[in-house]
């Protein structure tokens, strides 16, 4: 029985490398390759799918939700901004982040978004805040509570959750619906712009500085939790320390945590499943989320 049990573990272990691997590979729909590939979180599950936010065809929204919850409950929202550079990326790549976290006890929007080349800085923030305002008029319809949003993401969208946590320009005053950002790896701090990326998504703009979070982060911020892995090349853990400073600085309740040994990808991994023994970020969001909204 040992002997079984360990063959079906390294069985999934060695697919599962493959789908992690498979994420650096622009050949396929990576995250998809990884989703399909990852035990499903029983506990929380999609509850619809393909939700119109906006007009666009890039503008709509799955959402998640704990399989067991009372009809009258009223969830914390997390809404989620996954990452790809802001050129690429799909909401359906992301379902194991919503499983995940519904299963935590919270009510889950995954939203798609306007990307590059064809959309630039500032449409996939105004986007996020489209999404922000559909939360707030039809989250209680899916059983969560539009004053008591989490804004997360990973990479290009923790950027994007932050924008909207910090920068009134985008959300004005319904960002007080806004109740704590949880940013994961996330370019908070990165201009002058060095890489392709950073390049192509904001390069047009007449002054880097209007597009960089940590420009507007400042008293009155909501509540932010910062995870880092320190093995992150893509994104440098400078950018949060960065961030949690100016917050800090300003009064702002902020926690930055580092995971020592993990890169970039392996920050949005390990909310799967079969990798959290690598790094505590799904725990780490879910007590997060509770500190901050109010029990219900």
């Amino acid at each position: 029985m040992l002997g079984k049990a360990m063959s079906k573990r390294w069985k999934w272990m060695a697919a599962g490398a493959c789908g992690v691997a498979a994420l650096a590979s622009a050949a396929c729909s990576p995250l998809l390759t990884f989703d399909a590939l990852v035990p499903k979180d029983n506990d929380g599950v999609r509850i619809a799918r393909d939700i119109p936010y906006d007009r666009g065809p890039r503008q709509k929204l799955d959402i998640y939700a704990p399989r067991y919850r009372r009809a009258d409950a009223r969830l914390p929202v997390v809404l989620f901004f996954y990452g790809g550079s802001w050129a690429s990326g799909t909401k359906a790549g992301y379902a194991f982040v919503g499983r995940a976290l519904a299963a935590q006890g919270f009510l889950v929007v995954i939203p798609d978004y306007r990307i590059g080349p064809d959309n630039l800085y500032p449409d996939f923030v105004e986007d996020g805040a489209s999404a922000v305002r559909w939360v707030m008029a039809h989250g209680q319809d899916y059983g969560g509570a539009p004053d008591s949003i989490i804004l997360c993401g990973h990479s290009a969208g923790a950027y994007i959750a932050a924008m909207l946590a910090v920068d009134d320009r985008w959300l004005g005053a319904d960002r007080r619906a806004i109740k704590g950002l949880a940013g994961i790896a996330g370019p908070y701090d990165f201009a002058p712009f060095d890489v392709a990326a950073s390049k192509a998504a904001f390069g047009a703009w007449p002054d880097p500085t209007e597009t960089q979070p940590v420009r507007w982060a400042g008293k009155g911020d909501p509540p932010t939790l910062l995870l880092v892995g320190d093995a992150d090349e893509t994104v440098r853990p400078r950018n949060s320390e960065a961030l949690a400073a100016k917050l800090g600085a300003a009064g702002v309740p902020v926690r930055i945590k580092h995971y020592p040994g993990i890169g970039h990808i392996g920050m949005v991994t390990a909310i799967a499943r079969p990798f959290r023994y690598r790094a505590s970020v799904v725990a780490d969001i879910a007590h997060f989320v509770k500190d901050v909204t109010p029990a219900r």
